[in-house]
């Protein structure tokens, strides 16, 4: 059974940082793409961030989390981390682990994920 486990979500001024963890279990993690999803209230879950199951682990970003969200990953600890600096108060959501078994490039759209995370929250303050 496939599990995602998301951790250190939690409220910051803008401005600050916080840098949320992914386990996985159940699956080969070392050959699946992982991405970041975030929902707002009321809106539509969105791609945040992605890196690519391959050698040299290519990574994607959204346009409004560039230069200041940094995702990585350890394959040794079945891990995946999201960076987040310089906090905005538009960052604020539930933030979804996601893993992809790869059929080409790290997939942009939640659809063409396979597992999911139960989320956790990020609240940012102004």
């Amino acid at each position: 059974q496939v599990q995602l486990v998301e951790s250190g979500g939690g409220l910051v001024q803008a401005g600050g940082s916080l840098r949320l963890s992914c386990a996985a279990s159940g699956l080969t993690f070392s050959l699946h793409n992982m991405g970041w999803f975030r929902q707002a209230p009321g809106k539509e879950r969105e791609f945040v961030a992605g890196i690519s199951w391959s050698a040299g682990s290519s990574t994607y970003y959204a346009d409004s989390v560039k230069g200041r969200f940094t995702i990585s990953r350890d394959n040794v600890k079945n891990m995946v981390f999201l960076e987040m600096n310089s906090l905005k108060p538009d960052d604020t959501g539930a933030y979804y682990c996601a893993a992809n078994e790869p059929r080409g490039v790290v997939p942009l759209k939640a659809a063409d994920y396979d597992y999911w995370g139960q989320g956790t929250q990020v609240t940012i303050s102004s």
